[in-house]
């Protein structure tokens, strides 16, 4: 790059020479790049360090608003990102991280990313990703047949027709619900007559030509916030997501959601979509989805799956069963960026219908042109990169049975951590674990045995100060840095249905063992002997 170390200048041969000459393997980025190319684990293990800075802290190292009037060598910024950023992220790769959807990546990633972003393809346009076009064209085939399981000729017809898509790949799950509910609004209130439809018209139009009061969509309360992002974008408002309740397995209850449906109806107000979830961000939990199917096909709306999580349990032949009836949905969504072990930014939602699309095909003279492959034209997103080479590798690289086998040690390490938690006297399973999720917490038996005995009120005490020591417990293990897992707070039916801060943790990364697991444990019950408050409050109230 730019070699002299006496002071580095921007000129242009020197600007030339960072376009064209690689590092050397023994320069400073290029042993890291050996390094890391060899064992990114260790390289991790070894740059990222259990910082306790407080974010506030940090932000001291990022804080200059100047862009700088002079460069810097190579060698010098890499050291400084290696102290002031490296060495403070989190550690998503370790075994010991399992409070959230991030896991260790496959080796083969690393070398295929950088080829990915050398190419530096954009997905929006035919012109500037050609072979990039088919090739993600054919991973939402995959995806689609995954979830649909249509005939090969079915594929051969849509797969790459210019005026048809299976679906659409997107940066995350938020931008494939946005995508799904956005079809599915488009396609309701489409031009009729006179009228030019929504997108032409706007929402107020659209309501007065169909004579509609509302519009909303329907979710179990476990539904996850981007549906309200959706509700705000697509101009209805976040009160017009309606949370239904779920029953005491976090499933979203069909005779409420039928009653529901009912009222809306007689009030005139139209149901946009009915979401159901397969794979609860807090607990794991898959709805009743044949059940949902059957309710919106009886009040003719459209039916989208979430299954940004769990939509991956369909490459496990033993586990697919649990999303029986997603096959139903009009519209699924499901993030690669999650159990399907690519790097973040990999988002899918696909339809069951290839024509849906056509409800927010957009078009411009320069680009998107009528009749071309472009594959903008039927996205949110513009300009993207080339994710679904990562998609399409992984899914040749590992293969089905590969997956399923990752997927199936998942969901039977999550029925480990089950056991051993139901079998430590001072802790409590709240929910079990479905597919890989779970949620649990810290109870000495002793308060266990007054918490059984307590009326409702006592209880609400008790689990007060357990919520407190819950989060004392979590805060300490995270800035510890040995191992992490996530909090939460949800409803539990055994307390009256009241609210409870709980432990929540994501067992999907395959390094972590079932050693890992009994030393988190072991971990928190050191760590609640170090509360000087709540433990003594709830031994105290126990010995009462």
């Amino acid at each position: 790059m730019i070699t002299s170390k006496r002071t580095a200048q921007a000129t242009p041969e020197a600007l030339h020479r960072i376009f064209t000459i690689a590092e050397a393997p023994d320069s400073t980025l290029g042993r890291i790049e050996q390094e890391i190319s060899h064992n990114l684990i260790g390289f991790l293990n070894n740059r990222i360090v259990a910082s306790k800075n407080a974010l506030t802290d940090i932000e001291q190292d990022f804080i200059c608003p100047r862009i700088p009037e002079q460069p810097e060598f190579v060698s010098d910024h890499i050291h400084h990102l290696l102290d002031k950023l490296v060495a403070q992220s989190v550690h998503t790769a370790s075994p010991s991280f399992i409070g959230h959807m991030t896991s260790a990546l496959p080796a083969f990633i690393l070398p295929l990313s950088k080829l990915m972003v050398g190419l530096n393809q954009n997905l929006v346009k035919v012109e500037t990703s050609k072979a990039f076009t088919p090739l993600e064209r054919q991973v939402l085939g995959m995806m689609h047949n995954l979830v649909y399981q249509e005939d090969e000729s079915f594929y051969q017809a849509w797969m790459h027709s210019a005026q048809h898509s299976l679906g659409a790949f997107c940066s995350g799950g938020t931008v494939a619900n946005i995508t799904a509910l956005w079809v599915a609004r488009n396609k309701l209130l489409k031009a009729d007559g006179d009228f030019k439809g929504i997108t032409r018209s706007g929402l107020f139009a659209a309501l007065q030509h169909y004579g509609y009061q509302d519009l909303v969509i329907l979710t179990s309360e476990r539904g996850h916030y981007s549906l309200q992002k959706s509700a705000d974008i697509l101009g209805i408002g976040q009160d017009s997501v309606i949370a239904i309740e779920t029953d005491e397995n976090n499933k979203i209850d069909c005779q409420k959601l039928a009653q529901k449906c009912q009222q809306l109806s007689a009030q005139n107000i139209k149901i946009l979509a009915i979401v159901g979830v397969a794979g609860t961000t807090e607990t794991g939990n898959v709805d009743p989805l044949d059940k949902i199917a059957d309710i919106a096909e009886q009040y003719q709306c459209h039916f989208h799956v979430d299954a940004a999580w769990g939509g991956a349990t369909l490459l496990s032949n033993k586990h697919r069963y649990l999303l029986n009836g997603i096959e139903r949905a009009d519209s699924v969504t499901i993030d690669a960026h999650k159990q399907m072990y690519v790097p973040m930014g990999a988002g899918v939602v696909v339809f069951k219908d290839p024509s849906s699309v056509a409800d927010i095909e957009h078009h411009a003279e320069y680009i998107l042109r009528k009749g071309s492959k472009d594959l903008g034209s039927h996205t949110l997103e513009g300009s993207r990169s080339g994710m679904a080479m990562l998609v399409y590798a992984s899914l040749h690289i590992i293969s089905r049975p590969g997956y399923e086998m990752l997927i199936n040690r998942a969901i039977d390490k999550a029925k480990y951590f089950a056991k051993i938690i139901n079998e430590h006297e001072d802790f409590e399973l709240v929910t079990e674990p479905e597919l890989c999720l779970l949620t649990y917490r810290y109870v000495p038996t002793s308060v266990q045995r007054l918490l059984s005995a307590a009326d409702a009120e006592q209880q609400a005490e008790l689990n007060l100060i357990l919520g407190k020591l819950t989060k004392f417990i979590q805060k300490r293990q995270r800035e510890n840095g040995h191992s992490f897992v996530s909090r939460t707070r949800i409803k539990v039916a055994c307390y009256n249905d009241e609210k409870v801060i709980v432990f929540r943790v994501v067992l999907a990364n395959p390094l972590t063992s079932k050693e890992t697991l009994r030393d988190i444990l072991a971990e928190q019950c050191l760590l609640a002997q170090e509360s000087e408050n709540f433990l003594p409050q709830l031994l105290a109230a126990a010995k009462v």
